[in-house]
């Protein structure tokens, strides 16, 4: 039984080179997301995509003697390369250069301007063309653009003016009565600080190059990167056309997961936009805090991006993925290291949870030809290690929904922590020598394997590929009824499975290697 739809979507990522393991941490949460809301009964519907229009776009292709879209073409490729080997899987992938994005971009551009919140006017300022952003005087860092430190440049050109100004106290009244649609609070504060400092109408169109889709009523203009990006979470669900099912079924989005260095454009831009032509706003914008090196944070210009192609290659999906989600604190920022992934993938991985199935499954051929055989009456230890499991579903499910992506890592790592602890505090290869203790022993064997069942149902949105590995091992392959979140219910294992020893889950890395 479905519980509702879930509508979750990344920024659309602009390519002006590879991505690094940055934007990759944006993707992978946003499919982990996706992942666990289909496992706990969703209907869920994933977009990530491309921004491809622009000036930095057109003269970089120029440098390199190709025309933008054949240059844009090799670098999307590889964007999509590198969500296949994340296993990322997304519903849709929507890119800027595609005709069903530019039709309805032009209509809500039409839209905006038949109602008179699009007004033509003339433009002079200081013009950042990697950011595609406009600043005054006071918001430069001694001089060049505060945000990625490069000179800017003055411009003056006729432009179309949205006129953002006049939704201003409607917007604050909105996120007043809606506490949640910004997420973390702090990223909440700065947006209100921003907008009651007085906002500007906003610069919608340009004329000073080419490369993007034209203003319908007056094709010298080009429509500006806030419309046009910004558009895809409705063009992609085919908003106002005659094949809009997609939209009539997810909008509003349910969460808009970006970083905190665009969280203007999407929680004050896209949402007035919306207010102006009476559109749902998103039911909540999340922004997440960067994944910094010791230098700071990551940039191309610097030299410095982590390649997570490299990575995966070298640790393995699962590891990459595991060590991104739960390395990086909600709303905080977090520090990349080599070889802080190789020790998180040792911990956690390696000596907890692969070290579990590892001990349990030897035990259990070791002394019970692998047979699950029928829990006794429970001890404390018992109790403790059920009540724990039975409980940690509901932690992470609550934190799953708050976007707490780490903290309900965390909760799951708890208890294969506790089933570790409990394994010696029981003691089984000192029960296996003691006949009159075998009903005990059958009981901490089939405790430590349920709870391994647990583990892996949790984990399998974090880390897609455990599952596969983990059922045959555990002989439940051929029962996908006890792979589901439903199954979370203590003592589902049957008596008389046959549990088998496999292949090491996740060898421990050598930290001199690195």
């Amino acid at each position: 039984m479905s519980k509702g739809t879930f509508y979750i979507t990344t920024p659309i990522y602009y390519p002006s080179d590879n991505l690094h393991i940055g934007h990759a941490y944006t993707t992978v949460a946003a499919d982990t997301m996706a992942r666990f809301k289909k496992l706990t009964g969703h209907d869920v519907y994933f977009l990530t995509g491309s921004d491809e229009h622009g000036q930095k776009i057109e003269r970089t292709a120029k440098e390199k003697g190709e025309t933008p879209i054949e240059y844009v073409d090799k670098i999307v490729a590889g964007f999509q390369n590198l969500w296949d080997n994340l296993d990322v899987k997304y519903d849709d992938f929507i890119r800027t250069t595609e005709d069903r994005h530019k039709v309805v971009v032009q209509k809500f551009f039409q839209q905006l301007h038949e109602q008179g919140d699009i007004y033509k006017s003339a433009y002079k300022g200081l013009y950042c063309t990697p950011c595609e952003t406009f600043f005054t005087e006071y918001q430069l860092a001694e001089g060049k653009c505060p945000d990625c430190g490069r000179e800017v440049e003055e411009i003056e050109e006729e432009s179309y003016f949205f006129k953002m100004s006049k939704y201003a106290d409607r917007w604050l009244k909105f996120v007043e009565d809606n506490p949640s649609f910004i997420q973390p609070e702090t990223r909440r504060n700065e947006m209100i600080s921003f907008v009651k400092q007085g906002l500007e109408d906003l610069c919608v169109s340009r004329t000073t190059f080419d490369w993007g889709i034209k203003v319908p009523f007056d094709p010298k203009h080009v429509v500006y990167v806030w419309v046009d990006a910004l558009t895809n979470y409705i063009s992609a669900l085919g908003y106002d056309t005659d094949n809009d099912q997609l939209y009539q079924k997810y909008w509003p989005a349910n969460v808009h997961l970006v970083g905190k260095d665009i969280m203007r454009f999407h929680t004050i831009i896209w949402p007035i936009m919306l207010m102006a032509l009476k559109l749902p706003l998103p039911q909540k914008v999340v922004g997440h805090g960067w994944l910094l090196l010791a230098g700071g944070k990551m940039s191309k210009s610097k030299g410095n991006v982590v390649d997570p192609l490299v990575l995966v290659d070298k640790y393995g999906v699962d590891a990459v993925r595991y060590y991104l989600l739960r390395e990086l604190p909600f709303g905080s920022d977090g520090y990349y290291s080599e070889e802080a992934l190789a020790k998180r993938t040792n911990n956690d991985l390696a000596n907890d949870y692969g070290n579990l199935l590892s001990r349990s499954s030897s035990m259990l051929v070791k002394y019970q030809q692998g047979e699950l055989r029928k829990p006794t009456p429970e001890g404390d230890l018992d109790e403790e290690l059920i009540k724990l499991a039975v409980e940690t579903p509901k932690i992470v499910e609550q934190n799953m929904s708050n976007l707490q992506i780490s903290t309900a890592a965390e909760a799951i790592g708890k208890l294969v922590g506790r089933a570790n602890k409990y394994l010696e505090e029981t003691a089984p290869w000192s029960l296996a020598k003691d006949e009159s203790q075998a009903e005990r022993l059958n009981t901490v064997l089939y405790n430590v394997i349920e709870v391994m069942r647990f583990a892996t149902i949790m984990l399998s949105p974090f880390m897609p590929n455990i599952a596969e590995k983990v059922w045959p091992q555990m002989g439940i392959e051929d029962k996908p009824d006890l792979h589901t979140w439903e199954s979370l219910q203590w003592g589902q294992l049957p008596e008389g499975t046959v549990v088998k020893k496999g292949k090491v889950l996740f060898p421990r890395i050598d930290l001199s290697e690195i």
